[in-house]
């Protein structure tokens, strides 16, 4: 049963067991090698080579190194024969997806005590910074960390902290509290009228929603400033 003009089974001619996705149901996910996982993400192959063929030809030009395939751009997998643009960004997509997963479950998930404690979990993240980040920390009912999650990415001095966006972030993810953070480039942490103005309208908004807001902190590379700490929540 081979195609009449490649000369290769397709994959549907294969026997069930054989097949990558019917392998998985019948064997499990452990049964499956590099390039059949693979395959199932691409879905579909070429006129003459099979999904599983062109997984392996992929997985060949990264030495078969999984971690070298994430480091993996879109425009770089799609240099490979047989992967546009879909394909390219359905990869990309899984292996961030399996980053994430794993740093979910190797770092412990804090509980937030003081500002301190907030100054401490988003350092790596801002330190250094040349422009403005707001990110939001959200907490379940212990004070512990759900998610820290960057809202937005602005410039030298300011950027965006869209109300519906932050909330909306704090419900798709069962928030019972949050704590607002942005970063100053300059270093000087005393907040703005700006800064004060949209604390109070977040506060009022986190009210209405049964989502306070506990802190907002401003952070300023070897200080911060804490809306809480200064009684101006």
């Amino acid at each position: 049963m081979e195609s009449p003009l490649t000369g290769y089974l397709r994959i549907p001619q294969w026997a069930e067991e054989d097949r990558p996705r019917e392998k998985l149901l019948l064997k499990g996910r452990s049964a499956l090698s590099d390039a059949e996982l693979l395959a199932i993400l691409l879905g579909t192959g070429m006129r003459s080579m099979s999904a599983v063929d062109v997984a392996k030809q992929l997985l060949q030009t990264v030495n078969f190194d999984l971690n070298e395939l994430a480091r993996c751009s879109v425009h770089d997998l799609m240099k490979q024969k047989g992967i546009g643009q879909a394909k390219a960004i359905t990869i990309v997509s899984a292996l961030e997806f399996g980053k994430r997963r794993k740093e979910t479950n190797s770092i412990s998930k804090p509980t937030i005590t003081s500002s301190g404690d907030v100054f401490e979990l988003l350092h790596a993240d801002l330190q250094d910074l040349p422009h403005e980040e707001f990110w939001i920390i959200i907490l379940n009912r212990a004070n512990r960390v759900i998610r820290k999650w960057k809202i937005s990415s602005g410039g030298i001095s300011g950027t965006v902290a869209d109300p519906r966006l932050i909330f909306k972030t704090a419900l798709d993810l069962y928030a019972s509290s949050i704590i607002l953070v942005h970063n100053h480039p300059s270093g000087a942490v005393k907040p703005s009228q700006a800064d004060i103005s949209l604390t109070k309208k977040l506060k009022q908004a986190g009210e209405l929603l049964e989502i306070p807001v506990l802190d907002h902190i401003i952070y300023g590379e070897k200080e911060y400033f804490s809306f809480a700490d200064e009684g101006l929540l």
